[in-house]
């Protein structure tokens, strides 16, 4: 349970939180996330009027413009309140989902609540997700819903991350029938979420059997916090973890085969729009963006993080036409061919 920390336990964070911003930038995606291996074939008589396509799509009993989210980053600090101000913006202004970055910290210190509460002021109306640890007290999770008013809560699992942090968790017994436990007493929907790392079949089934219906397999591809942490601490070599983790575009096929029903939520390195209607074809639910849109508006400001949404969303509905595809929903009949490395891995599930 969340606890009132000291002035030496705050600044702690502080420099924590800004670290990971700062490391963030100075880390590169290096690692492929899969979708290249995943090969779609050009409709030459697709028989779509263009301005007929539409990307509408609901999610958590709103409607939503298209089946994109923006995914938990960061918050806490004053330099990671202004970014969830910034991203709270986008979310509004092409009406998708966003999830908050850990609200941990905001817990433990009041003042920081602050930096989440501003999602939910800014994006009265919208879809706005909670996140905690998938290890946090019932009671915490809560008040991480109750701070912004949150549609849904994600659960976190990023025990890569801790593994390679000075000071990360190295407890990981019971998780699961933490995350069942949440589950019984929540009032809105859990999202599990993985954190770069990809989950595999037997994880989703396992999640499933506990009463989970909302996974993002947040797959190997994005952000890497194995190279991050490293920087942070030079004291452990985590180097030999440069290669761990599922591609998304793998733990995509896993997920949808360990359930049918599961709603699944894409994520880990997509930052193209080819990327996106792939991960759709390939039967995701929802595609959801991190580690690209806020390294353009850290490094390049809001408006061009702006214009790459613009285009983002124009190169989906393209692609749509060349597909001979309307809505979201016909993307998922469209087949797709698989090579290299995933079709060799996609053939052994």
């Amino acid at each position: 349970m969340g606890v009132v920390q000291t002035e030496d336990q705050k600044a702690a964070r502080i420099k924590r939180k800004d670290e990971h911003l700062k490391y963030f930038l100075m880390s590169r995606p290096s690692r492929s996330n899969g979708f290249t291996d995943v090969v779609l074939q050009n409709n030459s008589l697709p028989d779509v009027d263009y301005n007929e396509i539409s990307t509408e799509y609901v999610f958590l009993n709103k409607y939503i413009d298209s089946p994109l989210m923006i995914n938990a980053m960061t918050g806490g600090t004053e330099y990671s309140g202004e970014i969830n101000r910034k991203l709270a913006r986008l979310a509004v202004k092409f009406n998708i989902p966003i999830a908050v970055g850990s609200q941990t910290v905001a817990i433990n210190d009041p003042e920081a609540a602050d930096t989440f509460i501003k999602v939910r002021e800014i994006n009265k109306d919208g879809i706005v997700i909670a996140n905690l640890s998938a290890g946090s007290d019932i009671d915490d999770v809560y008040k991480a819903i109750d701070m912004i008013d949150a549609d849904a809560v994600q659960l976190h699992l990023n025990v890569v991350q801790e593994m390679c942090m000075a000071e990360g968790d190295r407890y990981f017994r019971g998780v699961l029938d933490n995350i069942r436990k949440i589950k019984a007493l929540s009032e809105v929907p859990i999202i599990v979420k993985e954190t770069g790392y990809g989950m595999s079949y037997r994880t989703v089934v396992k999640l499933y059997e506990a009463g989970i219906r909302y996974v993002d397999v947040s797959g190997r591809g994005g952000t890497d916090f194995v190279s991050i942490e490293s920087l942070r601490n030079i004291e452990v070599d985590c180097s030999f973890l440069k290669e761990w983790g599922i591609p998304t575009a793998l733990s995509l096929l896993e997920s949808r085969k360990a359930s049918s029903d599961m709603f699944i939520i894409c994520s880990g390195g997509i930052s193209k729009a080819e990327e996106v209607v792939k991960a759709l074809c390939m039967d995701a639910d929802m595609v959801a963006l991190g580690g690209t849109i806020l390294r353009i508006l850290l490094e390049q400001g809001y408006d061009a993080a702006e214009k790459y949404m613009e285009e983002l969303l124009y190169g989906i509905r393209m692609l749509m036409l060349l597909l001979g595809t309307r809505d979201i929903f016909e993307l998922k009949n469209v087949p797709y061919l698989l090579k290299g490395e995933i079709g060799e891995l996609a053939r052994s599930l």
